[in-house]
């Protein structure tokens, strides 16, 4: 029988993260990774290992993941989504997907990640919203907040808002901004890349802020420290969603906003 080439794929993936332990793939726990590649080995018949754009926490979501993955199966992209989304679970789906070229890289070849935090901000709990915000009853002062976001908009060091790492804790963030409809707050932050945890210990800060416990030059203090672990707390992971990830113009950004 003769071998079938090997096409690069690309695909979107949305997926509610409530019930894994992140995106990447681990011994003993559920992962996003892990039930992808065990729906690809049904179809295939071959063990696919896939990349992501980003390996998303334990009970983060995503609504534009990004794959990429060498298959050599003879379908079409169009009938692999569907096989696909027949196998796996109900909270993974498979969104949109294009052929690419041989040397695209999900991760590496990416320019920028866009992260939205949800926050419940009303007097009581919403128990049709509680897998995707966090609850706070008290009022949130949005401009305080705003001003806050300015700090860390542009090329920083974020050593302050991840844990101890020994790789550079450098990042450049293009956008951060809260924004409110009716009873939730939306926190949105598009960077080139994110450190472990960046984004929820940002929100942490900045809903002290929008509560009055932290003021706005303390939140600047605590950025300029670059000292790891000083900001929070870490927000919980339900609020968080992978929005989108952006690539360069010539890659395969055509038809993913449909």
């Amino acid at each position: 029988m003769v071998a079938l080439p090997s096409r690069k794929l690309a695909l979107i993936v949305e997926y509610n993260g409530t019930q894994y332990h992140g995106f990447q793939a681990q011994a003993g726990v559920p992962t996003i990774q892990d039930e992808i590649e065990r729906v690809l080995a049904i179809i295939t018949g071959e063990r696919i290992r896939i990349t992501s754009a980003g390996r998303t926490d334990t009970g983060v979501h995503a609504r534009g993941q990004v794959i990429s993955l060498l298959i050599s199966a003879g379908l079409s992209v169009e009938t692999l989504i569907r096989a696909l989304n027949f196998y796996l679970p109900e909270d993974i789906s498979i969104k949109w997907g294009s052929w690419t070229r041989s040397n695209f890289n999900a991760r590496r070849n990416a320019i920028s990640r866009e992260y939205r935090y949800s926050i419940h901000n009303g007097c009581t709990p919403s128990p049709l919203q509680s897998n995707y915000t966090c609850f706070m009853p008290s009022p949130l002062n949005i401009n305080a907040m705003n001003t806050a976001c300015e700090a860390v908009i542009g090329r920083h060091d974020f050593a302050s808002f991840t844990a101890p790492t020994t790789g550079s804790t450098v990042r450049i963030v293009s956008k951060a901004q809260v924004s409110r409809e009716g009873e939730t707050v939306f926190f949105d932050i598009v960077a080139n890349s994110f450190l472990r945890k960046q984004v929820r210990s940002i929100i942490g800060s900045l809903i002290k802020v929008g509560l009055g416990k932290l003021s706005v030059e303390k939140f600047t203090e605590i950025l300029k420290a670059k000292k790891p672990g000083l900001a929070g707390p870490v927000a919980p992971a339900c609020g968080l969603c992978m929005m989108k990830v952006n690539y360069p113009a010539h890659e395969f950004n055509k038809g993913r906003d449909k």
